[in-house]
């Protein structure tokens, strides 16, 4: 098996790795890739953005938000967590077998002192019926990978706060995030590996994993230029990209409203690939002109703020609106994912 820790930070880039090397490494042999990633959240290649996270805390945060390629739930990272990737060839015996690559990971907890940790269910590890770990696949054309987080010293309240929704009205066919109680295997760990830099935990791991006493001794998977290439066409294409992250959304309606001191205003939208399909706007305000032109103008642009503000923009939002100021209307209909 060989062996490659990456030298970024950036989700978007750590993902686009895995993918390149899932679909141009020579498997002969399993890489095992280690990545750890500034704060940031990833919602699963079926989900819906919107019912994952706390849009305004994402932004305020400035948390770095993209869609991976594999399935499975939202999952929040940090510095204080090590995800790692086993790319392989699927041979018959891998996919949906989590074990397989879960059994490794699990021992070298075991060599540290988190004795109780454990798979439990289908995909997630767990230690005093608390999830540290969630795991995906993704396959395509008889190769593969295995994913998942382990949480070192995650800021919990982080978490907590980037992944609660909201009560926005919303209907999706997106696939829900299951709620679990969280923890870190810091405290469960031994005395000499409670203190570990996330750096110093990610190479003790590998060490476990991989049967030797010094990372020197590991086979290293080396990065060509080549390689750095085509990783960045990847980041482009689809981890930054506003279309893969929004536009992938399953189709959703979502329904907008708020009371103003001149009235109150609803936005009943659907949204189709990232685009605003239909909307009715409804309240109790008091408009001269006919609301029907507002809407026929919002049809069909990218639901994102800066399309929407654009829109209002070259309105005369008084003669539609009363007096409810236009800043306040954008606000409301666009709390949406910023533009990548």
């Amino acid at each position: 098996m060989r062996y490659l820790t990456s030298d970024s930070t950036d989700i978007r880039r750590n993902l686009a790795v895995e993918t390149y090397l899932m679909e141009h490494a020579d498997l002969t042999e399993p890489i095992l890739y280690f990545y750890i990633n500034s704060p940031c959240i990833i919602v699963g290649r079926y989900q819906n953005v919107l019912a994952e996270i706390n849009q305004q805390y994402v932004r305020d945060h400035q948390i770095i938000l993209t869609r991976r390629t594999s399935g499975g739930g939202a999952v929040y990272d940090d510095l204080g967590n090590v995800s790692f990737s086993f790319i392989t060839r699927d041979d018959g015996d891998a996919v949906g077998n989590f074990k397989r690559f879960t059994d490794p990971v699990i021992k070298a907890l075991h060599q540290m002192g988190a004795t109780g940790a454990a798979m439990t269910g289908r995909n997630d590890l767990t230690i005093d019926g608390q999830k540290f770990s969630g795991n995906a696949m993704h396959v395509e054309q008889g190769r593969m990978f295995s994913h998942g987080t382990l949480m070192y010293d995650v800021d919990q309240t982080q978490i907590a706060n980037a992944l609660n929704v909201p009560a926005d009205k919303l209907a999706t066919k997106g696939i829900k995030s299951v709620k679990s109680r969280v923890t870190n295997l810091r405290p469960y760990f031994e005395p000499k590996y409670q203190h570990l830099t996330i750096e110093a935990f990610r190479d003790t791991l590998a060490k476990e994993i991989l049967g030797v006493t010094d990372l020197a001794a590991a086979r290293r998977y080396q990065l060509t230029a080549t390689d750095r290439q085509g990783i960045q066409q990847l980041v482009d294409q689809y981890f930054n990209n506003w279309d893969w992250i929004y536009g992938s959304d399953p189709d959703y309606a979502v329904t907008r409203r708020k009371h103003f001191a001149a009235g109150t205003v609803e936005f009943d939208l659907n949204v189709v690939q990232g685009h605003i399909a239909a909307i009715q706007i409804h309240g109790d305000f008091f408009g001269q002109r006919p609301i029907t032109e507002v809407t026929d103008r919002l049809q069909g642009i990218a639901y994102t703020p800066a399309a929407i503000q654009a829109v209002f923009a070259q309105l005369d939002v008084a003669s539609y609106f009363g007096k409810i100021p236009a800043a306040a209307l954008v606000q409301l209909l666009a709390e949406q994912p910023q533009d990548a």
